[in-house]
Order: structure tokens, then C-alpha cells, then sequence
């Protein structure tokens, strides 16, 4: 088991996973925004009182804000970091009114808000492109070399040789797909499309709840179905087809970030099973422990999940701007203005309240509840 790396190396970690992936995301609605004219009043990655910044000759500060927890641009005409509307912004002269983000056409804004999550979802496809290309991607065969005596493959009556085509509808085409489609779905039942002897037959089998540790020592749980493969095999991708197999992973890895939330809604996954920054930070660390490679893979995953979230029809994130949007768009008017304002009142208690639950739980990861009941016992 390996030991975990220290504080310092993993809030380096962190700030090496985090920073990048806010800039890379902010830097989405800034392109965007000065495509379409658009003045940029400020662009920071962090929050709160700036230690480090400058303005350029477009009049954009650039500032680095002594809580790295996330950033922001602020165009013309915003209020503030959530791009509320300024009340004053109508009263300015044609010429600086016309650069503001509140006077530009639904369309133009919602394309501002929506280029941040794409950039997130197209720095993700750039790195598993990169790594199909020139470090390999997984090509193993999904056939079961083995059928583990007891479990719920052998249950259902699959036999060495099998080979499967799809789960619940879903093409299979390496045996990593058999992972993603099982590995968050212990308990549910599940058809399962196999290929025996040149033809093909299906079984419906339940994935079995597996507890284990990693290597760091932490507690994780995983479906199972009792199959295991030959040897893994990886292959470097041509150059002209990788892109099509990151952009393959990338909708699986969305897919089950949506079943996951699904299971979340329908109280059949604990809100326990939910992480914040500290978890972020403490992975962020380990991953770096481990190599570059498995660091930037890391940043990959953390990018697409960052991409999903902010797509979430919350008020105060770009999901929710989206939705007000789709709103305006349908009804040729801007929703009722109390309507936003409660709207984003909820999105802000509601944000809170989810940061109050994720900060819980990373600490109780981190074994801090654990440490303060040893102290009171």
C-alpha cells in the first residue's frame, strides 16, 4: 500500500488540477464573448482580494484571487460574478451599451455561457485524444477468459468464450465498456447481450456489491458481474481517429455521471458518495504521486465533470443562464425579473447547502469526524 503524499504536494497537486481547468473554462465565455463583441471588464481565476494582476489594453483586469476555488469573467454590463444584469447598464452611452453583455440577442449570451462547459468538454477530448494517439487505448477484447465460481456472471449461466455485445442496449466494444457500464450499478438487474458459438443469446444477471481498498488505503465500492479478461491489451490509435474515441469515453464517462445523479434524485446512492474540494485535493495528490500521465488523466476526468455540473439547470450556474435563456427565446421576452431574483436566491442557498454536505463528507474522508470521536471518547 502506498503511503499518502503530504499537505504540500497535494495542495500543489490541486492548485496543478484546479487552475488550468478554471482558466481553461473561463477562458471559454472570454474567446466567446470577444467574438462577439463583448467588453470583458474583468477575468479572475480565484475568488476575493487580489494578490497578483494587470490590465491589458482592452481594459480587462486579469487577477489572480487569494481563494482559488473556482473564477469568473465579468463582462460590461454585468452586476456581478453570476452575470446579474446592472441596473445602470441601459443608461450608458450607444457605443459602450452596445459591448455590454445584457444588450446582446439571446442567442449571443447563451452561446457566451454555454462556451465555457464545451471548452471544458473539448480540453477533456484534446487529452484522451492525446493519449489514444501516443500512449494507447484500451483494445481488449470483451470476452469473459474466466467466470469466477459463485458470481453473478455464473449465475446467469455465462460460460469462458462468451463474448458480449451489449448491456441494457448498449454497444459493448472493449472490455473496459463491461467496467463503465457495471461499476456504479451494484443491485440492479441488467440484460446482458452475449455472443457464444456464432450466435448470440441474452442473460440478465445482477452486479454484485464489491467492498474494497485502493492502494492509498481508501474504502471504495464497485459492481461486479465475476467475468475477467485475458491480458490488457493497449494500442496506440491512428492520429485521425482519436479524437472519435475521446470523444467515445468522454459521453461514457458523462453517461454515468448522469446515471449516478439519476441514482442520487432516486434515493438509491447516499448523498455520502458525494465529494468537494478536499476529496478533489486528496485524489489530485495521490494521482500525482502516481506520474504525470496519471495526473493529466485525472485532470481530464475532473474537466468533464466540471463541464457536466455548470451544465446543471441550477440558477448561478451556466445551466441555469441557459435555461432563462431557453425561456427568453421561447417567449420573446426576458422571464419576470422577481421570477430571477427568487431563482437565484434558491440557486444560491442551494449551492451552499450542497458545498455544506460535500465539505462533510470530504472531511469525513480525510478521517477528521473519526479524529475528533477518538478525542471526545
Amino acid at each position: 500500500m502506498l503511503e499518502s503524499p503530504g499537505i504540500g504536494f497535494t495542495i500543489l497537486a490541486f492548485l496543478l488540477v484546479l487552475g488550468p481547468l478554471v482558466f481553461v473554462h473561463e477562458y471559454g465565455h472570454y474567446i466567446v464573448g470577444r467574438w462577439c463583441g463583448v467588453k470583458a471588464e474583468t477575468f479572475s481565476i480565484g475568488f476575493g482580494r487580489r494578490i497578483l494582476g494587470w490590465t491589458d489594453k482592452r481594459g480587462t483586469e486579469w487577477k489572480i484571487g487569494w481563494l482559488p476555488l473556482g473564477g469568473y469573467v465579468q463582462f460590461a454590463g454585468d452586476r456581478d460574478a453570476v452575470s446579474q444584469p446592472d441596473a445602470e447598464w441601459q443608461s450608458l452611452p450607444d457605443a459602450e451599451r452596445s459591448h455590454t453583455f445584457p444588450a446582446q440577442p439571446v442567442w449571443k449570451r447563451a452561446l457566451i455561457v454555454a462556451a465555457g462547459p464545451v471548452t471544458n468538454f473539448l480540453f477533456a477530448i484534446l487529452i484522451l485524444a492525446g493519449f489514444a494517439a501516443f500512449v494507447g487505448t484500451p483494445t481488449t477484447p470483451p470476452v469473459a477468459s474466466m467466470v469466477m465460481p459463485g458470481s453473478a456472471a455464473a449465475a446467469s449461466g455465462m460460460q469462458p468464450g462468451d463474448r458480449i455485445v451489449a448491456i441494457d442496449g448498449r454497444t459493448i466494444k472493449v472490455f473496459d465498456d463491461i467496467l463503465m457500464s457495471v461499476i456504479h450499478r451494484p443491485g440492479e438487474a441488467m440484460d446482458v447481450r452475449i455472443q457464444r458459438n456464432g450466435s448470440e443469446q441474452t442473460v440478465r444477471l445482477t452486479p454484485r456489491l464489491v467492498k474494497e481498498k485502493d492502494r492509498f488505503g481508501n474504502p471504495i465500492e464497485r459492481g461486479v458481474i465475476g467475468i475477467a479478461a485475458t491480458a490488457p491489451i493497449y494500442e496506440r490509435a491512428p492520429l485521425a481517429e482519436a479524437p472519435a474515441i475521446a470523444i467515445r469515453q468522454t459521453t461514457q464517462i458523462v453517461r454515468q455521471t448522469v446515471e449516478v445523479l439519476g441514482q442520487l434524485l432516486g434515493g438509491d446512492r447516499s448523498i455520502k458518495d458525494l465529494s468537494g474540494p478536499i476529496k478533489i485535493a486528496k485524489t489530485s495528490g495521490e494521482a500525482a504521486s502516481l506520474g504525470v500521465g496519471v495526473l493529466i488523466y485525472f485532470v481530464a476526468l475532473v474537466s468533464i465533470n466540471l463541464g457536466f455540473i455548470n451544465l446543471l439547470p441550477l440558477p448561478m450556474l451556466d445551466g441555469g443562464h441557459l435555461l432563462f435563456y431557453g425561456y427568453e427565446a421561447i417567449r420573446r421576452r426576458p422571464a419576470p425579473a422577481v421570477a430571477q431574483e427568487w431563482a437565484f436566491r434558491f440557486g444560491f442557498v442551494a449551492i451552499v447547502t450542497l458545498m455544506l454536505v460535500v465539505t462533510f463528507n470530504d472531511l469525513g474522508s480525510i478521517g477528521v469526524w473519526d479524529g475528533i470521536a477518538r478525542l471526545i471518547g
